[in-house]
């Protein structure tokens, strides 16, 4: 059912990985002259790339496990994806804050680099729900 406690848990997790990655700044350097973002975009290495289709593919897998509603357990398979994708893209989060900094430029990690906690936080609370409900109808069908 879409009415669900998962489904405002996997719409949560939609709106941080798909839409608060342009709300929020991941890091800002600051040269010498002036002030400027990091735009993750066009960026031509290979892991500022794989940034963003990260934080899309788990907004896209959520909202494909709220509209499989009627299938739990691929619901709950999706969940666990959205946790593994998260989990990707902190580490690569956490590496690229690592190796960032030179001396040339100083960079302020930006509250965007928490997203995929917060993402991995909700995840975890929608298998639970969904785990909830899995046994509540086996339950009932034991009944029978």
């Amino acid at each position: 059912m879409i009415q669900r406690i998962q489904t405002l848990y996997l719409l949560l997790v939609a709106a941080v990985s798909g839409g608060l990655i342009f709300v929020f700044s991941l890091w800002t350097l600051v040269s010498d002259k002036q002030e400027f973002v990091l735009d993750l975009f066009s960026k031509p290495e290979f892991t500022f790339k794989v940034i963003p289709v990260s934080f899309l593919a788990s907004s896209l897998i959520a909202l494909m496990a709220i509209f499989n509603f009627k299938k739990r357990q691929l619901q709950f398979v999706l969940g666990r994806i959205i946790v593994l994708v998260n989990l990707f893209l902190l580490g690569l989060l956490i590496y690229l804050s690592l190796t960032l900094p030179g001396e040339t430029a100083v960079s302020k990690k930006g509250i965007g680099m928490f997203l995929p906690v917060v993402a991995i936080l909700f995840a975890v609370l929608a298998n639970k729900a969904i785990k909830r409900d899995e046994d509540l109808v086996k339950s009932v069908d034991r009944l029978r």
